[in-house]
């Protein structure tokens, strides 16, 4: 039996009261997981991976720099969350957003959050994604962060956490998607009797999104998604998306900037105007006029014909200086300027270890806290306390004490678990949520998100770079 066999750990269990009952909103999964035996959900589970295999679902990972693909790795025992709390976690996302987007616009443009004291200037002058070039740049809508993928979490109590946000390029909603495609292929019956909020509508929501942003003037927008090529960890999620949107993908050298300052793609029939570029490509080396001369994996006078209003690139240059761990710190602070509103969402308790007191109180006992660099993405160069090393620590403390700048701390937070295949056995394994908001004229929030889970026993580290793997996540009725 599913629930017998299993037994929560004194982590919030997504699935299951502490005392083993499931709960309420996920007893009718619970029920039909009940009435199979453990060979029949491996044989599901290996139904999937064979799926996953034959479809081409990959992502990359670097050993000693040279990226691997690997089948995306994937649990079938969805993970379950009720529709009235996903609505309050909808509402803090889209304030979230709506908040750092008037945020990056305020400080390309008047600075009124930095001179009203809200914001250090130290900390915008010592950003190192701040763009200077983006200043005075007016995107349409106000909106910098058109895609944003904020990491949540649940503590032991039950709260939900943003624990990050990612406003540069966040990846993973092509996981997401799949996701559903392969558990409703080996799961069907799981849809019969329970109403799950559909999530396939994302891509036209994105599309939508994309032909928003052209001129008016333009009647028929040609619009790209730029990759870095096929070395890149989530290649596989480009092709899918410009696929499903029905948009060219293009590299940089099949864009050219003409005198005009407008860009375009080369085609068999000549050069084509493109009018939307939605980037998957980093700032640095976006254009090698502006920033990373050597780069090719750009287009030389993107940032000309972006700043003229002949293109725009989705999401903007620049808008990264909100994609800092440093800066996460301010947002509840940021969301009260500019909304006079309070969090919806709460922040993980940040320590600042450019502050003097701050950096004293958490070197002073690094094995309760989680220290993360300020600008890495991914997982990398995140020290668990708990389980470091002494020399860990050790190199940890020296690191801090040298670019303190560059650090900050939060407290160790038990993640929630969720029941995971592990082998012949089930077990629960922690876990986070990455949802995707979209916002231009209009916000839109995916139903649920790309649930990551860790895979190793104990492990917090979820991101599949790292070893974790991934979960469906049902939005359902109450």
């Amino acid at each position: 039996m599913f629930s017998t066999s299993y037994s929560p750990q004194e982590s919030y269990d997504e699935l299951f009261l502490s005392e083993g009952q499931p709960r309420l909103v996920a007893q009718r999964v619970t029920q039909l997981l009940n009435s199979m035996s453990h060979d029949e959900l491996q044989s599901r589970q290996r139904d999937a991976e064979t799926d996953i295999r034959q479809s081409g679902i990959t992502f990359a990972v670097y050993e000693q720099a040279t990226p691997i693909d690997r089948q995306w790795p994937f649990d079938i025992i969805p993970r379950v969350i009720s529709a009235g709390e996903w609505r309050r976690i909808e509402q803090g996302l889209k304030q979230r957003l709506v908040a750092l987007n008037l945020f990056i616009d305020d400080l390309y443009n008047e600075q009124r959050v930095v001179k009203d004291g809200i914001f250090p200037r130290e900390v915008l002058e010592s950003s190192p994604r701040y763009l200077p070039v983006c200043q005075g740049v007016k995107p349409r809508f106000g909106s910098w962060a058109h895609i944003g993928g904020s990491d949540l979490v649940r503590d032991r109590d039950g709260t939900v956490y943003v624990l990050e946000d990612n406003l540069r390029v966040p990846s993973g909603v092509s996981y997401m998607l799949e996701n559903r495609t392969v558990t409703k292929r080996v799961f069907p019956e799981l849809f019969e009797h329970q109403h799950v909020q559909p999530i396939d509508g994302y891509t036209s929501r994105l599309y939508d999104l994309l032909l928003s942003l052209a001129p008016d003037s333009v009647m028929a927008p040609t619009i790209v998604l730029l990759t870095p090529g096929v070395f890149n960890s989530a290649y596989f999620e480009h092709c899918y998306l410009a696929q499903q949107m029905g948009i060219e993908l293009v590299e940089g050298r099949d864009l050219i900037v003409d005198s005009d300052d407008c860009v375009y793609v080369k085609t068999i029939e000549g050069l084509q105007q493109v009018h939307v570029i939605y980037r998957r490509v980093d700032d640095a080396f976006l254009d090698p006029e502006v920033f990373n001369p050597g780069s090719l994996l750009g287009c030389a006078g993107l940032m000309r014909a972006w700043k003229r209003g002949n293109v725009t690139i989705v999401n903007a240059p620049g808008a990264g200086v909100a994609d800092d761990k440093l800066v996460y710190s301010y947002v509840p602070d940021l969301i009260r300027y500019y909304l006079a509103e309070d969090a919806i969402l709460p922040n993980v308790p940040t320590f600042r270890l450019v502050d003097s007191v701050e950096r004293a109180h958490v070197l002073g006992d690094l094995s309760r806290f989680v220290v993360k660099p300020t600008n890495e993405a991914g997982g990398h160069g995140v020290l668990v306390g708990a389980s470091a090393s002494e020399d860990e620590l050790k190199r940890c403390r020296e690191d801090v004490m040298q670019s303190p700048r560059n650090w900050v701390a939060q407290p160790i937070i038990q993640l929630s678990t969720a029941p995971t295949l592990c082998g012949n056995k089930l077990e629960p394994r922690h876990l986070d949520l990455r949802p995707f908001v979209l916002s231009g004229e209009k916000h839109y929030v995916t139903r649920g998100g790309l649930t990551r889970v860790a895979l190793r026993r104990g492990s917090l580290i979820v991101n599949s770079s790292q070893g974790g793997g991934s979960k469906d996540t049902w939005v359902v009725e109450d």
